[in-house]
């Protein structure tokens, strides 16, 4: 059954385009999406995200438990310090990629994505047998609203006392009233700008939206949708759970090495990892910008001069504001370089690409 965020009657009011995303009822767009993805960049959007699930740890062994289940070190995080990292099953995949929120050693939030909201929570619940900890999927009982851009603490200022220069990037605070909305504000996003992703209770998230929208009209805030979402987080080199993760992809081969400590305690799919590392991969994620004309998709194929296929493209795009046709993809390692000739099969002909960056935006994220 087809589910809807507690802001869908807002996003008709504002003639949102509805679409079915990860089986809810979401805005793909407002206005466009070139608009308001170059609104984000310059000025500030805001986005409905209470699509996205929230599952709470709680016990003596949170610290432990989250730790085993990720392969970034939760162990180094201070209290309301952020943490994102992926999960992995025992296979090395990536069952999922997801925000670590600590509040103490013995209460965290881990943030998930939409669609893997029962599947995380089923299989965490799995893991949990041998560690003293309650897990509780919270994710109806909260909205969340990303206000993201260079004028996001402008105008969320506005409408608080507590001092948003004081969350650091990264961090978070459970005791921020917005109006008369008591939320829990994180300074993350998903863009590769400065912003901040607000927590607040279900019922509250339609009061919040609109009184932050009506705030920032004055900054030229945007209401912004999925495309924009994605266009944004693409630009800045940021992955997608079904695009560039996957259960049968590692997060080694997605070029997540950084958000993987082997050099620690066990956790879910180390061995796999480390054998990983140690043999070198057979492929790898890169960035690719195509020479001939065209756009790739994803899925579409990549291949060698001479068409032998050496992996897939997982999101391509012509970037908004030019006329850059860019993408990334899945490819044999052989081919990992940058400025490696690689062809990408576009209704049945081959079109000349070059390897390059993923990331095709500088992140502005405030330190």
């Amino acid at each position: 059954m087809i589910k809807r965020t507690p802001l869908y009657e807002t996003h008709v009011k504002y003639n949102g385009k509805i679409v079915d995303f990860a089986g809810w009822e979401l805005p793909i767009q407002y206005q466009g999406i070139k608009e308001e993805h170059e609104a984000v960049r310059e000025d500030a959007g805001i986005f409905d995200v209470s699509h996205m699930g929230e599952i709470f740890v709680e016990g003596k062994d949170s610290e432990k438990f989250v730790d085993y289940l990720v392969t970034n070190d939760v162990t180094a995080l201070v209290d309301n310090q952020v943490l994102y990292s992926p999960m992995c099953n025992e296979a090395g995949g990536v069952v999922d990629d997801l925000l670590v929120y600590r509040y103490n050693k013995e209460k965290y939030l881990l943030v998930v994505n939409a669609g893997n909201i029962d599947k995380d929570f089923n299989w965490m619940s799995s893991q949990a047998d041998n560690f003293d900890v309650k897990l509780r999927n919270e994710s109806d009982a909260y909205g969340d609203v990303a206000l993201q851009g260079p004028k996001a603490q402008e105008i969320l200022q506005q409408l608080t006392s507590f001092t948003l220069q004081e969350i650091k990037f990264f961090y978070f605070s459970e005791e921020v009233m917005i109006g008369e909305y008591p939320c829990i504000v994180s300074r993350t996003g998903y863009t590769g700008e400065d912003g901040f992703e607000i927590y607040v209770k279900a019922e509250d998230t339609a009061g919040l939206f609109e009184l932050i929208y009506k705030a920032g009209k004055k900054f030229n805030l945007q209401l912004a949708g999925l495309g924009a979402r994605d266009t944004l987080r693409f630009e800045a080199g940021l992955p997608l759970y079904g695009n560039e993760l996957g259960d049968t992809v590692s997060p080694l081969e997605s070029s997540l090495g950084f958000f993987v400590k082997l050099d620690r305690n066990d956790f879910i799919g180390k061995d796999v990892l480390v054998k990983q590392k140690a043999e070198g991969l057979s492929r790898k994620l890169v960035g690719f910008e195509l020479i001939g004309k065209g756009i790739a998709r994803h899925g579409y194929e990549v291949c060698s001069e001479d068409g032998k296929v050496i992996g897939e493209v997982t999101t391509g795009y012509q970037l908004p504001g030019t006329k850059k046709s860019v993408g990334v993809a899945l490819v044999d390692i052989e081919y990992k370089s940058l400025e490696t000739q690689i062809f990408v099969k576009l209704r049945n002909k081959l079109i000349e690409a070059k390897v390059a960056k993923k990331s095709f935006y500088n992140k502005k994220y405030k330190k």
